[in-house]
């Protein structure tokens, strides 16, 4: 994901942007591969820190001259946004109907979950940070 993340001046949106479509599909393949070789907390957890970073990833996409810290606000306010939706029964219904539903807003409210997307948020910003090219550098 630090491969897309850019800060200079003229940093070059559509390299970005391209990069970010990557680091989506990427973060797509790891939480599908973390489901099929992990089982229980690890791969639950694991999963909410990734949907969190997948939605760093498509802020970035959307937005490619985002800061990390904002992007990674963004990404933890939609995802503690949909845990919270849980609480209204909306997407459990939407689920019984959609496994796409299922996928993107789960179906139950659970505490934790609200941890591990800040574990993902504060995961896209370090990784971002480290990649960041300071102003008036090549």
């Amino acid at each position: 994901m630090a491969l897309f993340l850019r800060t200079r001046p003229g940093g070059g949106t559509a390299r970005t942007r391209a990069a970010a479509a990557v680091a989506a599909l990427v973060t797509v393949g790891a939480g599908l591969g973390l489901r099929a070789v992990a089982t229980g907390d690890v791969a639950k957890y694991g999963g909410d820190a990734l949907y969190t970073l997948l939605i760093f990833a498509l802020v970035v996409l959307a937005v490619p001259r985002v800061t990390p810290p904002r992007a990674a606000a963004v990404a933890l306010a939609v995802s503690w946004g949909v845990e919270f939706l849980q609480l209204t029964g909306v997407p459990a219904e939407l689920s019984r109907h959609s496994t796409v539903a299922r996928l993107v807003l789960g179906s139950t409210f659970n505490a934790p979950d609200l941890f591990w997307y800040a574990i993902g948020a504060i995961a896209g910003l370090l990784v971002a940070r480290g990649r960041a090219v300071p102003a008036g550098e090549p």
